[in-house]
C-alpha cells in the first residue's frame, strides 16, 4: 500500500483495512521517506498481534510504501547476508531470500522480493530474538525453555546455553529470557525479565528484576532493569531497551543502565544504522503490563503511549522521524534495517504468490550441440 500525504508539510494519514475486522491508521513524519531513500535503506518490523510482517520502504516521488505479508505470530527478525533474513514464527523459523536481480522489479515498484526458502518446524517454544552466527548457524532465544538454542534436523531444538540461575531445562518460562545481542558473529549478551527459577516467576519481578547477562562469561552485567528487551552491540557499547520505563540506553562500564532517550511506549525492537537507532514502540497490555514505571513517565510527560517506530539521533538523543500506527494494532516486537533496498516486499508462505512465483537459479545449460 502506498501512503501519501495530504500536504507536503504535514504528516500523512491513511485508513487501512488490514484483514477482516482489523483496521489501522498510519501516519508518518514528513522527513521519513526522504531519510530512508537518502540512506538507501528500508525497515522490516513484526507484529505478532496482527500476524503481519511489515516492510516499510520509499518510492521515488510517491512517499513511503508499506508492504504487509501474513505470518503466524511473527517475532524476532535478523538480517542474513546481503539478500536474506531469518524470521521467527509461532512454531517455525524461516529463512527468506531475495529472488530479484538488482535491475529487476515487481509491479515496477519493489526492488527486492523475499521468498520463504527454508522453514524449520520447532513447535511452540515462544521463541523471541533470533540471530545468525559467523558460521551461518541460526541461534534463537528459546523463551519457553529459558535458553539459547539452535536448529536441529531431527528435534525441535538443540540447547547451546542457559543462565546459571536456571537449574533445569524445562518448559516453564521461568525468567522470560527474550533478547540476544551478537558480537563478532557470536552470542554476546542476553536480556531476561528476572533471575527467577520457578515457573512463570518473572511476572512478579517485572519492575526492577530485569537483567542483562554476558553469554561468554555467564556474569550479570546489568541489573535492576524493568522488562528489558532487544540488547544490541553498537560501536562497541551494549545498548538495550528498558521496556518497562520506555527508555533506550547503554550499559555503562560500572554496570549501571544509562538512559539516552525516553520514548512514549513499551519499547521492544531495536536496530541501528550509523548514528541512528530505530526503536519499535507498543502500547502496554492491560493487566499483564499495568503498574510499570512507564505509566508514571507517561503521566509526567502528559502523554499517551503509542504504537509505531521512532528514529532516534544518538548524537542529540532526539526523535528525528517517526511512523505511527493507530487503531486495532497496538503491539510490535522487532525491527530490522534492510540496507541496499529502497522498496522491498516479502511473500507470505500461505499466499498465492508462494505458489505462483517461480524463479530459476543458474545451472548447466540445457542446450546441446553436435
Amino acid at each position: 500500500m502506498l501512503l501519501s500525504a495530504d500536504t507536503p508539510s504535514a504528516a500523512a494519514d491513511e485508513d487501512i483495512a488490514e484483514t477482516g475486522a482489523i483496521t489501522t491508521k498510519h501516519s508518518f513524519s514528513p522527513g521519513l521517506p526522504g531519510r530512508l531513500a537518502g540512506l538507501e535503506i528500508s525497515l522490516a518490523f513484526t507484529s505478532y498481534q496482527s500476524g503481519m510482517l511489515n516492510m516499510l520502504g520509499s518510492q521515488a516521488g510517491h512517499g513511503p510504501q508499506l508492504h504487509q505479508s501474513a505470518v503466524g505470530k511473527p517475532m524476532g527478525i535478523t538480517i542474513d547476508g546481503m539478500n536474506g533474513f531469518v524470521l521467527v514464527g509461532a512454531n517455525t523459523i524461516t529463512r527468506y531470500r531475495n529472488v530479484l536481480n538488482p535491475s529487476e522489479r515487481i509491479d515496477h515498484i519493489f526492488d527486492a522480493c523475499y521468498m520463504p526458502r527454508e522453514t524449520w518446524l520447532t513447535g511452540g517454544l515462544d521463541a523471541h530474538d533470533v540471530a545468525v552466527d559467523a558460521d551461518g548457524q541460526v541461534i534463537f532465544v528459546n523463551t519457553a525453555f529459558n535458553c539459547l538454542a539452535t536448529l536441529s534436523p531431527v528435534h525441535s531444538f538443540t540447547p547451546v546455553w542457559r543462565p546459571r540461575f536456571i537449574s533445569a531445562l524445562v518448559n516453564e518460562d521461568r525468567c522470560h529470557l527474550n533478547g540476544l545481542a551478537m558480537e563478532a558473529g557470536r552470542p554476546a549478551f542476553v536480556t531476561a525479565a528476572s533471575r527467577s527459577d520457578t515457573i512463570d516467576g518473572w511476572r512478579d519481578r517485572r519492575d526492577g528484576g530485569g537483567v542483562a547477562i554476558d553469554v561468554r562469561s555467564g556474569e550479570i552485567v546489568c541489573s535492576g532493569l524493568s522488562m528489558p528487551h532487544s540488547p544490541r552491540v553498537h560501536r562497541g557499547r551494549l545498548w538495550l531497551l528498558n521496556s518497562g520505563t520506555g527508555e533506550l540506553g547503554r550499559v555503562g562500564d560500572n554496570g549501571l543502565f544509562e538512559p539516552a532517550v525516553f520514548c512514549p511506549g513499551f519499547v521492544r525492537g531495536l536496530a541501528f544504522h550509523d548514528n541512528l537507532a530505530f526503536v519499535a514502540l507498543s502500547k502496554p497490555r492491560h493487566e499483564r503490563f499495568d503498574g510499570l514505571p512507564l505509566d508514571r513517565r507517561l503521566a509526567e510527560a502528559d502523554s499517551d503511549s503509542w504504537c509505531g517506530l521512532q528514529v532516534i539521533d544518538l548524537d542529540t538523543g532526539t526523535c528525528v522521524d517517526w511512523f505511527r500506527i493507530d487503531g486495532d494494532v497496538i503491539e510490535l516486537y522487532d525491527v530490522a534495517v534492510m540496507a541496499g533496498h529502497l522498496c522491498p516486499m516479502a511473500v507470505s508462505p500461505s499466499s498465492a504468490d508462494a505458489f505462483n512465483l517461480i524463479t530459476i537459479g543458474e545451472g548447466p545449460s540445457t542446450n546441446t550441440s553436435t
